[in-house]
């Protein structure tokens, strides 16, 4: 996303994050308004009606037209499903991120949980929980079967309580169960 993205993005938030703001917006895509009408309507001075117009227009939400004295304002709808098409798209909200991983928080859940090679606590929460189950998964190759006295031993040089991790793995979709035996398996986030 370009620094012309942001700021594209940013005015448009910022427009919208004023309760009387949004208020004229709902009324603006219904019909179009002078700024003495939108006044009495909503039971503000003109003054701050125009001001809260003003910054709708910088964000190109808002268009006005004149007729004779009049100034007229609408919602553009173009702008909108413009902005919807080429900003709001789950690869471009995801770029808002700026490429900052998780690496850092997980390390901290690491240094939480695991000393000397051994978790010395299962996390109870969720995502923690994702985090050791993943460090623990990695110590597993692909392809590998191993049957269910084998993967305990091995559980067992991590942490004492095999039973719980084990099911966990599988639970969590780290491993694959079939009569005794378990396999790794490529883990994937859930989807919402």
């Amino acid at each position: 996303m370009t620094e012309r993205d942001i700021d594209t993005l940013l005015k448009f938030f910022k427009a919208l994050a004023n309760e009387n703001r949004l208020k004229i917006v709902g009324i603006l895509s219904k019909r179009e308004c002078g700024v003495g009408e939108l006044a009495t309507t909503l039971g503000l001075e003109e003054s701050t009606v125009s001001h809260h117009l003003t910054k709708l227009k910088e964000s190109g939400i808002v268009r006005m037209r004149v007729i004779r004295n009049d100034h007229l304002h609408r919602v553009d709808i173009n702008e909108l499903l413009s902005l919807q098409r080429d900003l709001f798209s789950s690869e471009r909200v995801a770029a808002l991120d700026g490429g900052t991983t998780f690496e850092a928080w997980e390390q901290k859940i690491l240094k939480s949980f695991i000393r000397d090679s051994r978790i010395h606590a299962i996390p109870v929460g969720y995502k923690k929980k994702l985090v050791i189950l993943k460090w623990l998964a990695d110590k597993f190759e692909m392809g590998i079967k191993y049957p269910e006295k084998q993967l305990n031993a091995i559980i067992n040089t991590y942490h004492e309580d095999h039973a719980t991790l084990r099911r966990y793995m599988v639970d969590f979709g780290f491993m694959k169960r079939e009569e005794g035996i378990y396999w790794r398996i490529d883990w994937a986030m859930p989807e919402f």
